[in-house]
């Protein structure tokens, strides 16, 4: 049994929310999109904290990296701004990208930060001097989606062209392809065990792929539309999907079975448009933010 409720809905941005991000300190949670900043949030007393710092287009990543005190958030103009917590402003702007930012992520076991855009490249930056160490070429169109698998050696790139790239972290030289989505990849996650990598598409499909030689093992039919968004939750074998047919999805990571559906006709206060994003934070809460501008805490209990 999994019983679910609504905790908050947190209004205040006037445009689509693209992206939510916990912060590295607990309890803190930061929010960007269409509008013109990156917002910051407490999810002690559920409300609005302030306007972290203004951006020049539209925010389609947030990135908090856990070995470093920074916010970064990658921008529609092709830059991404680095900011600082402990001197309280932005102490970098990464120009190299002149499309869209779509993902950052951070590799871990390098002390690297990945960069991906639309113009088709993955740009590699040190974490500690933001200097730019390489680009390489992933795909002639976006590079939407990155995940980094959890023993630190492959990278998953989730591409416009449909196909999913895996690449070694210790050179970036391309290990495999993966051509089985008919429709752009807008999802991409490796499961915490590192056995399987899951995919989402605006094919809304989801697709289950064995890590050991990367094949598809599964393929579940999930949503209406395209699936934006794959999260497992960090402790419990559960993983959540959410999709631009405005529902959330609950799955068992055993077995893939659906466990539960929030949308408005299952009698939930779900978001009326689009859900662009989800995350779990440590207090077993999921956090949604969509297209209709709102930012939705759940309570989460699994029995």
């Amino acid at each position: 049994m999994i019983e679910i409720k609504l905790q908050a809905t947190l209004s205040g941005h006037q445009n689509p929310i693209f992206t939510v991000e916990n912060s590295q300190k607990s309890g803190i949670l930061f929010t960007a999109g269409n509008d013109k900043g990156v917002v910051e949030w407490s999810l002690k007393t559920m409300s609005f904290i302030k306007v972290m710092f203004p951006v020049k287009s539209s925010v389609y990543s947030l990135h908090c990296p856990v070995e470093a005190p920074l916010l970064i958030a990658g921008e529609k103009n092709g830059q991404a701004n680095v900011f600082d917590f402990k001197e309280q402003k932005i102490t970098h702007v990464l120009q190299h990208h002149k499309l869209p930012v779509f993902d950052i992520k951070t590799v871990r076991t390098k002390n690297e930060l990945l960069l991906s855009s639309e113009d088709g490249t993955v740009s590699v930056w040190d974490l500690r001097s933001m200097q730019m160490l390489y680009d390489f070429k992933v795909s002639k169109d976006t590079v939407r989606v990155i995940s980094i698998s959890p023993d630190g050696k492959n990278v998953a790139f989730g591409c416009k062209d449909n196909i999913i790239r895996i690449y070694r972290l210790v050179d970036y030289s391309l290990m495999s392809e993966l051509k089985e989505h008919s429709l752009p990849v807008t999802s991409l996650q490796f499961s915490p065990d590192g056995k399987y990598l899951l995919s989402g598409s605006r094919d809304a499909q989801l697709k289950i792929w064995n890590t050991s030689d990367f094949t598809l093992q599964d393929n579940v039919a999930a949503h209406l539309f395209s699936i934006y968004t794959i999260a497992f939750h960090p402790e419990l074998p559960y993983f959540a999907t959410a999709s631009r047919d405005k529902s959330i999805k609950i799955w068992d990571t055993e077995n893939f079975a659906l466990l539960k559906t929030l949308s408005i006709e299952k009698g939930y206060e779900m978001h009326r448009l689009s859900v662009n994003k989800i995350i779990w934070d440590t207090e077993n809460r999921l956090i949604s933010v969509g297209d209709d501008k709102l930012v939705k805490v759940w309570t989460v209990l699994f029995e």
